[in-house]
């Protein structure tokens, strides 16, 4: 809801500028008007309200002001209350597939790939409120970890709730990983389905082969946009678990299958993005958000009102008193 003033024809504030010719006119027509007459002393007059003749000036005063207002009046001041109303047109269906195997621990992005990632992808879900967006996590095997909603708050929770899970078998099935996000998009109704599959090293499990997992999504309409996360050369990755529970880093060669996941998104009408840090996987995002734009078709109802009216009338009352003024208490003196 928004309300505001405006006026309709601000064209004719220009007559604003009679004003001030009409009051020099006034002044000069006066002094050639009024007739002077010299005198040594006026204590053989009578002279009774004497300070009336010095404000008869009111009454240019009055007319002027009621030209002003109805000037005003003719450029159609009017309030606007507007109210809108969203449809969503065109609707997208979401499945982020995230890579959640032990190499997502790696620290060459802050605190860690798997870390950062979530961070990213939270403020993506919260900038697509007209879409449904599902999660799928995989590694060595993939399962659903969120169907499709439109409830954003459950996503982001389940978001949240990803974490590398030792009892997930371990490796990359990128292959199992895209079969499942199309095994979640083939009955959507939207008009768009997209995957966006994210992962950081190379298909080495998984009995679904990426080619066939690419395919089954032309199939069902599906664009996937593939991404390659993580720096180039050496990182710091879990090399082993320690008897405490905790992992031991070494510096181990990042290794992404680039040529697979250019394929993919080649395949499916995608896009390939490689993040290195942190920055560019937020830029990754942001662009993915802008390619794949939900449309939506704004009503806009627009509530007039006409504010003329009561400056007609105070300019009319204004002429009446000045009207009134003139045959009365100033007759004598114009």
């Amino acid at each position: 809801m928004f309300e505001g003033f405006e006026f309709q024809n601000k064209e004719f504030f220009w007559l604003l500028l009679l004003l001030p010719i009409a009051l020099a006119w006034y002044i000069f027509t006066y002094k050639r008007q009024t007739a002077e007459l010299k005198i040594s002393s006026l204590k053989g007059f009578k002279v009774a309200n004497s300070w009336l003749p010095k404000t008869k000036h009111i009454l240019i005063l009055l007319r002027l002001a009621a030209l002003a207002l109805v000037i005003t009046a003719m450029a159609r001041p009017r309030t606007v209350d507007v109210s809108t109303k969203t449809k969503t047109t065109r609707g997208i269906d979401i499945v982020m597939a995230i890579d959640v195997s032990a190499s997502m621990l790696a620290k060459d992005l802050r605190p860690n790939r798997l870390e950062a990632l979530k961070s990213v992808a939270a403020q993506f879900i919260k900038e697509r409120p007209n879409d449904r967006i599902g999660l799928v996590e995989y590694a060595g095997e993939s399962y659903t970890k969120t169907p499709i909603t439109s409830d954003k708050a459950i996503v982001l929770r389940s978001l949240e709730d990803i974490k590398y899970n030792k009892v997930i078998e371990s490796g990359t099935a990128i292959g199992m990983g895209l079969a499942t996000s199309v095994n979640r998009l083939k009955d959507s109704k939207a008009q768009s389905k997209v995957i966006i599959l994210l992962t950081d090293g190379v298909n080495n499990t998984g009995f679904i082969d990426p080619k066939i997992a690419s395919e089954l999504a032309v199939e069902y309409g599906i664009k996937v946009y593939t991404i390659g996360l993580g720096s180039n050369g050496m990182a710091l990755s879990p090399v082993q678990i320690l008897p405490n529970g905790n992992f031991q880093y070494g510096r181990v060669q990042v290794e992404i299958d680039e040529a697979l996941l250019k394929d993919i998104a080649k395949v499916t009408g995608g896009r390939y993005f490689r993040a290195t840090n942190n920055e560019k996987l937020t830029e990754i995002y942001e662009e993915i958000n802008k390619l794949e734009k939900t449309e939506i078709e704004e009503f806009k109802f627009y509530n007039y009102q006409e504010m003329f009216r009561p400056l007609v009338l105070l300019a009319a009352l204004l002429l009446m008193v000045e009207w009134l003024l003139r045959i009365t208490v100033y007759r004598s003196f114009v």
